[in-house]
């Protein structure tokens, strides 16, 4: 991820609830950086191995449930291979799937790649379990989501690992975890839960802190977008108050419609449905805020060119009027980016999407999944509940109800509180202890708010690149980077020559 709320899954990359479509298509189109995650015996692959975008596809055997000994369920895991830069006794580079189908443009370009150009390593890239085409059980049933959890997606890791590398004549290799996001997050806990399988980690732009309420990453959108103009939070507060009001008179609810261009005439029966609306508008800011200016086009994603100083621009021209039809204007010009027609915020649909448990259903590509995740593990509900944030109208109460209604009404917020405390219990929040993990984050990024910013000590540095955003530094170098991107690349390929020379 993201992390986040979702029509057809998100995490803000993980993180990754938030409005979902653009988390696709800014997000989960990597599977990899997100912020929106993922048998017995050896493994077999698919003799009809398929080529994507020049990485070879194949497929792994894992148990159902790695807990459980009793159980001899078994499934095929998808995952890609690149030997392009392998050289004998290199290293062995393990990209880690995220919450949405992972993409094999990753094994095309990337930094990392580039990484394993120089040290001729050789690269995997494995999907995360119930996401893209690794599908463990028949549907996605509250009952089988029950398989879906970080823990288990690090024992397909391990396991992933020790039969690849026996049967590679890999185990004498040194291997090292990637990952960005919620997957970055993985890449961590990987060294810390394996370290006899994996040398060393970059978690890049990791929430490694799990809670259940997330307000934090509100209050960084507003510092990232006062940071391009000190007015244009405040008008957006503005625009977002305005319109929170507005939506509490029946008699301006054509008005609004056609404002925002809605697929159909508001109708507002419950308070998920204000929610829903004003949620859905405030992603438009979350997700630019977060992925600004990234470096997407290897991965085929349109509308790059909107970033925090398009929106802000557009919430400073008085032309277009006052701030509240600044704001409209906004919404409109995301969905023109997007080939869009009109914006659907129809909470009654959302719901009817994510209850729908069959893969075929639009929620599978993620939503479902990840958000079942955040019910059960993570919480990272990026709420109004502060008053430090420029958004109206979706509290902590808005995501927990989701919880109850979407799978089960015994996942309440005392049994998420519970759950988040043991994800913090287990792998130790910000207090991680082990060594060789490198924690890139990037000042922009409301995610950072979560992950490791300052050194833990020498063996668990952190590198904070000012002026960047979610898992910049994952992407491929552009002339136009800035100086503290290409420097946090070089810093990072410096600390794994030294810890692949231990």
């Amino acid at each position: 991820m993201a992390l986040p709320d979702a029509q057809v899954g998100r995490t803000r990359c993980a993180f990754w609830v938030l409005e979902v479509l653009l988390f696709f298509l800014l997000c989960l189109s990597s599977g990899l950086c997100n912020a929106r995650v993922r048998g017995v015996g050896r493994s077999r692959q698919h003799a009809n191995r398929r080529e994507h975008r020049g990485a070879e596809e194949r497929w792994f055997t894992q148990r159902l449930d790695h807990f459980n000994g009793a159980d001899g369920r078994i499934w095929k895991q998808r995952y890609f291979v690149n030997a392009q830069f392998y050289r004998s006794g290199g290293p062995v580079f393990l990209m880690v799937g995220g919450e949405g189908p992972a993409n094999p443009a990753w094994m095309q370009q990337g930094t990392w790649l580039e990484y394993a150009r120089k040290l001729g390593a050789l690269c995997f890239l494995l999907e995360h379990r119930f996401y893209g085409q690794s599908r463990p059980t028949e549907d996605l049933s509250t009952a089988n989501l029950r398989y879906l959890s970080s823990r288990q997606a690090l024992a397909d890791l391990a396991h992933f690992r020790s039969v690849t590398a026996a049967e590679q004549g890999l185990s004498d290799s040194k291997w090292v975890a990637f990952g960005g996001s919620y997957p970055g997050s993985l890449a961590a806990w990987f060294r810390l839960k394996y370290p006899h399988l994996v040398h060393a980690s970059v978690a890049t732009s990791a929430p490694v802190y799990a809670t259940v309420n997330f307000p934090e990453y509100l209050e960084v959108v507003r510092r990232s977008l006062a940071a391009e103009n000190p007015e244009c939070p405040l008008l957006v507060k503005q625009a977002s108050d305005t319109l929170y009001q507005r939506l509490k008179d029946p008699k301006l609810y054509d008005n609004i419609t056609a404002d925002f261009s809605l697929c159909a005439k508001l109708h507002i029966q419950t308070e998920m449905d204000v929610a829903y609306f004003l949620e859905t508008l405030a992603g438009n800011f979350m997700d630019v805020v977060q992925y600004n200016e990234d470096n997407r086009e290897f991965e085929g994603v349109v509308g790059t060119n909107i970033t925090i100083k398009v929106l802000c621009g557009v919430m400073a021209d008085t032309s277009l009027g006052d701030p509240y039809n600044r704001y409209a204007a906004v919404a409109r010009l995301m969905l023109k980016t997007f080939s869009q027609k009109c914006l659907d915020v129809n909470y009654t649909t959302y719901m009817m999407e994510m209850t729908n448990t069959s893969w075929s259903s639009p929620a599978s590509g993620g939503g479902r999944q990840w958000v079942y995740q955040t019910c059960t593990e993570f919480g990272f509900y990026q709420s109004t509940d502060s008053p430090n944030q420029p958004f109206s109208g979706f509290p902590l109460q808005y995501y927990l109800k989701q919880c109850a209604d979407i799978y089960d009404p015994s996942l309440n917020e005392s049994t998420l509180a519970q759950a988040v405390l043991q994800t913090n219990e287990y792998y130790g929040g910000y207090d991680i202890r082990t060594t060789r993990i490198v924690f890139p984050n990037g000042s922009i990024d409301p995610w950072h708010a979560l992950g490791i910013t300052q050194d833990i000590s020498n063996n668990l540095p952190a590198v904070f690149i000012k002026g960047t955003a979610h898992c910049a530094n994952m992407y491929p170098a552009r002339d136009q980077d800035p100086l503290q991107l290409i420097l946090a690349r070089d810093h990072v390929f410096l600390l794994l020559q030294n810890w692949l020379r231990e």
